[in-house]
This record gives structure tokens, sequence and C-alpha cells, in this order.
């Protein structure tokens, strides 16, 4: 049975939250927060998955949309969304081709979820689809890694394991390498689901060029092309300035007013 053209998927999605673990206190949730305040709503969460910071945004009376291209990952949010009492709004479709019916004052890109798209042209088109969905003045901001730097080691294992509250254990084992020539990382990822001691199910989920990594400079440059303006690079999830030093950092940029403006009067 060949696999479907989404990457999250069986086994993938449905460990998904259960090792990760408890993201209350992941410092970006109160980080977009604050952007969503300063600068408006409605807002769409692209990538939103089984609903992490959707759905808390969304309990606080948070006027926001989620769109991912996995149905399974939207069908955990669902199910999620009706445990809490909530109707989220959610659309099922590739950022690189975005059609949603409305416009958001406050875009976010959270978990480094830009770096999945690896081809150039691809991410390009994508950024594009999401300055077309932002209101004049809009603001997108997106969590980005840079993933190797000279003198990193190229490969890397890790393993994980964590324990639904019924019982059911799900175990990753991880291995990626990293290519320079072409700045992308190779990913093996074996998932395995145990139910008392015994594997019943398991699931090697292999993907080259799996995610891109992208210095402060390129990813500002991401942004500028597609013709945000005051753009910034900033360090973690704070409001000040990226460090040199910085592997891990949120490009923010706003959609120029007068792009709409050009739009009405070319119609």
């Amino acid at each position: 049975m060949p696999e479907p053209d989404y990457e999250y998927h069986g086994l993938m999605a449905e460990a998904w939250d259960v090792l990760r673990g408890d993201t209350s206190g992941w410092p970006d949730r109160l980080f977009y927060l604050d952007l969503i305040r300063r600068h408006g709503q409605p807002v769409l969460d692209v990538g939103c998955g089984t609903g992490r910071l959707l759905l808390d945004y969304l309990e606080q009376g948070i006027d926001i949309d989620g769109v991912d291209y996995s149905p399974e990952m939207l069908a955990l949010c669902r199910r999620q969304a009706a445990e809490r009492s909530l109707t989220p709004t959610l659309y099922e479709q590739p950022v690189e081709a975005l059609a949603l019916p409305r416009c958001y004052r406050t875009i976010l890109v959270p978990s480094s979820s830009i770096q999945l798209l690896t081809a150039p042209g691809l991410v390009n088109r994508a950024l594009g689809r999401l300055v077309e969905h932002l209101l004049p003045g809009g603001l997108l901001a997106a969590s980005v890694m840079t993933l190797w730097e000279e003198g990193d080691p190229l490969e890397s294992e890790w393993e994980a394991e964590a324990t639904r509250p019924d019982g059911v254990t799900f175990r990753r084992s991880a291995r990626s390498r990293f290519d320079p020539e072409i700045m992308c990382e190779h990913t093996e990822d074996l998932y395995q689901k145990v139910v008392g001691g015994v594997v019943v199910a398991e699931e090697l989920h292999r993907k080259l060029r799996a995610t891109r990594s992208y210095t402060q400079v390129e990813a500002r440059y991401l942004f500028e092309r597609a013709g945000l303006v005051d753009v910034r690079v900033l360090h973690e999830f704070t409001p000040e300035p990226a460090r040199p030093e910085d592997t891990l950092f949120v490009v923010t940029g706003r959609r120029d007013d007068d792009l709409r403006n050009e739009d009405d009067d070319a119609g």
C-alpha cells in the first residue's frame, strides 16, 4: 500500500502528542499570544497539527483558524476540540497552494514548520500565498532553526518513549543525517506502539530532504523576497533582537499597507 503524500500519518500522527508530553509551558505559547494581542485578529495557525496552540487560543476567545496538510492530524485536533467543547475552523490544504475564504491580521507558522518545505521554489510559493492571506499591515511570524553549523556532527540518533493514560506506550527511535551541500536533513524514524509489553504495531518513516536549515540571514531574505516589510529576526521566543550565535529564532514581517491598495487599483 503506497504511503500518503503527506508526512504526518499513521503511528507518527497517533504518537505525536503523547511523545511531546505537556507543552503548556513551552515558551512559544505566550510569545505568540503576545504577538496576537499586539497585532490583532483574526489569526491563522499554519501547520496547526493536533491543535497545540490553536485550541488553547480558541479557548481564550481568540478568533483563530487552522490549516494543515495531514487529515490525520486534523482528525486528532477535532477529537481533542470536541473533548473541550470547542469547534475550530480547520482547513486541509498545502500551504504552497493556500486558498482560504478570508484574510488575517496575524499568521503564525510555529514549530519550524516552514522548514518542512525543502525545495526553494516551494517555500517561496508558500510565503507568497501566506502574504496574500495577510490583511494590510498584518504580521507573519515563523520560528526557524539553524540545524547545522560548521564543525557540528553530520549524524545524530536519539530515542523517546511515553505512555498514554490508557496504558499504551509509544516509542520513537530517530536517526538523522545532514547534507551540507544541500543544507537539508535526511531522517529515519522507527515508531512502535506497545501494549502490555508487546509491540502491536511498528512503522518506519524515512524521508530524504525532510527539513532545510536556515541561517538568520537566509531566513530574513526569505521574508524580504516575499515582499514583507519591517522584517525582524528575534532571539528565540522574545522581543529581543537575535544574537549572532542563536540557532533558534523567530522571523517576523508585515504586509505593506500599499500592497492591498495596489491590488484594489488593479481591480
